[in-house]
C-alpha cells in the first residue's frame, strides 16, 4: 500500500472459479488484449471474447489481422482457443452480398453461422428477434408451472409477487431494451399472454413489458447521459436550448427502432 509493494511472486495456475478476486485478476491478466484497429471491437467476458470488425468497400485486412493478433496474444499468454467452439457470423443487409473467403485459425477453419449466442442472447444475422424471443418464451412458461405449484400451496399474493418478478419478469426483461422495441407484433402479442397468465395465476395485475421497457429505456439512457467515459455519451448530444436532445439522423426502420433512437425520443418527451 501506499509507496510500499510486495515482492512478485509467479504462479502456475488460473484464478478459482467463483473466488471474490477472480474477475478483477482476470481483468488485469487480459488488459493488454485490445484491438489496435478503430474499426475492429473486442469484448471480454469471462472466458468468451468476441471480435466484432466493420467491413467497408470489402476491405476485411483490419478484421482479419486482428483475429490473428488475437490468436498471437494466447499463443504468448497460455491460453489456448478453442476452435470447436468459434463461429463466425456476417451481417449484410445488401441484396445479393458477395461470398466472403472463410476465416481460419491455426489452421482450422471456423464454422460459419445464422445465429450466434451472445451473453445468454440469440443474435440473428437479420437482426430479427423470433429466434431469441421462442426462447424467452419458452423458459418463462416452464416457469410459470412452479408458480401455479406455490399458488396451489396458498402461498401469499405478495409473495407470489415476488415469484414471479425473480423468476418470470426477469427472464421477460433480459436485454428487452435491444430487442423489444424491434419485435413484431405476433412475438409481442405472445410475451403479453406470459404475463396475463401470470396475472390470473396470481389474481393481480403486473407491470407491462411496455412499461418496463420504458423504464429501462430511461434507466439506462440517463445513466449514459451522466457517464462521460461511456462509448455512446457522445450520441446524447444537448440542443442550444440545453433542454432537449438532438435526434439522431437514422435512415432504417431497424435504426430508428434500436436504442439510441429510442432513449433520445424518450428522454424528450418526457421532459
Amino acid at each position: 500500500m501506499g509507496k510500499f509493494s510486495s515482492c512478485t511472486r509467479t504462479i502456475s495456475t488460473g484464478a478459482p472459479q467463483g473466488c471474490v478476486l477472480s474477475p478483477l485478476l482476470f481483468s488485469l491478466y487480459t488488459n493488454d488484449c485490445a484491438s489496435k484497429d478503430p474499426s475492429v471491437k473486442l469484448l471480454k467476458f469471462a472466458d468468451d471474447t468476441t471480435v466484432i470488425g466493420l467491413i467497408q468497400d470489402g476491405d476485411e485486412s483490419a478484421y482479419r489481422q486482428e483475429v490473428k493478433e488475437l490468436t498471437v496474444w494466447c499463443s504468448h499468454n497460455n491460453l489456448e482457443l478453442n476452435t470447436l467452439r468459434t463461429v463466425e457470423m456476417t451481417v449484410d443487409f445488401r441484396r445479393n452480398p458477395p461470398a466472403l473467403p472463410p476465416l481460419t485459425i491455426m489452421d482450422s477453419t471456423v464454422k460459419t453461422v445464422e445465429t450466434f449466442r451472445f451473453l445468454g442472447n440469440t443474435i440473428s444475422q437479420d437482426l430479427k428477434w423470433d429466434i431469441h424471443i421462442d426462447a424467452i418464451v419458452k423458459k418463462a412458461q416452464q416457469r410459470l408451472f412452479f408458480l401455479r405449484q406455490l399458488r396451489k400451496f396458498n402461498l401469499p399474493q405478495e409473495l407470489l409477487k415476488q415469484f414471479y418478478t425473480a423468476i418470470i419478469e426477469s427472464i421477460l426483461c433480459t436485454s428487452i431494451t435491444v430487442w423489444f422495441n424491434s419485435a413484431t407484433k405476433s412475438d409481442l402479442r405472445r410475451l403479453h399472454r406470459t404475463v396475463r397468465t401470470a396475472e390470473r395465476i396470481i389474481g393481480s395485475t403486473l407491470p407491462t413489458l411496455q412499461e418496463l421497457y420504458l423504464s429501462r429505456v430511461s434507466k439506462k439512457a440517463g445513466k449514459i447521459t451522466l457517464d462521460p467515459s461511456h462509448p455512446a455519451h457522445s450520441l446524447f448530444e444537448l440542443l442550444p436550448s440545453g433542454r432537449r436532445y438532438k435526434a439522431l439522423s437514422t435512415r432504417t426502420a431497424r435504426h430508428r427502432n434500436s436504442f439510441f433512437p429510442q432513449a433520445i425520443h424518450l428522454m424528450n418527451t418526457s421532459q
